[in-house]
């Protein structure tokens, strides 16, 4: 099995590319691990390749604040420099610093 590296990395901010959503990468998965009814629920004509990243983030929209769980091929980066005000950001994240949230922590 050959793993893709990653596009996008903890603390970027990103943006969907056909939804009015954007949100700042949190945890990555280097191929699909959700469950197998939440890939069935999507519209088979729109359906991600399982065999790429997957990216979580702290999602907003002009409505409400999130978690999203979105494939590599369906993000661009956000080089807006406007803030993402999801209320759990101070959790894992420092202020907004040249466009990206550093984390709070060191990984392992």
């Amino acid at each position: 099995m050959q793993t893709k590296r990653a596009k996008y990395h903890l603390g970027q901010i990103v943006r969907h590319r056909r939804h009015p959503f954007r949100g700042v990468v949190f945890d990555v998965d280097p191929q699909f691990s959700n469950s197998d009814e939440w890939y069935e629920a999507l519209p088979e004509d729109s359906r991600p390749a399982k065999e790429q990243p997957f990216y979580h983030l702290l999602a907003e929209n002009d409505q409400s604040y999130y978690v999203a769980y979105v494939s590599e091929q369906n993000l661009i980066a956000d080089y807006s420099g406007e803030p993402v005000e999801h209320p759990d950001l101070p959790e894992l994240f420092g202020p907004l610093q040249d466009g990206l949230y550093p984390l709070h922590f060191q990984l392992n």
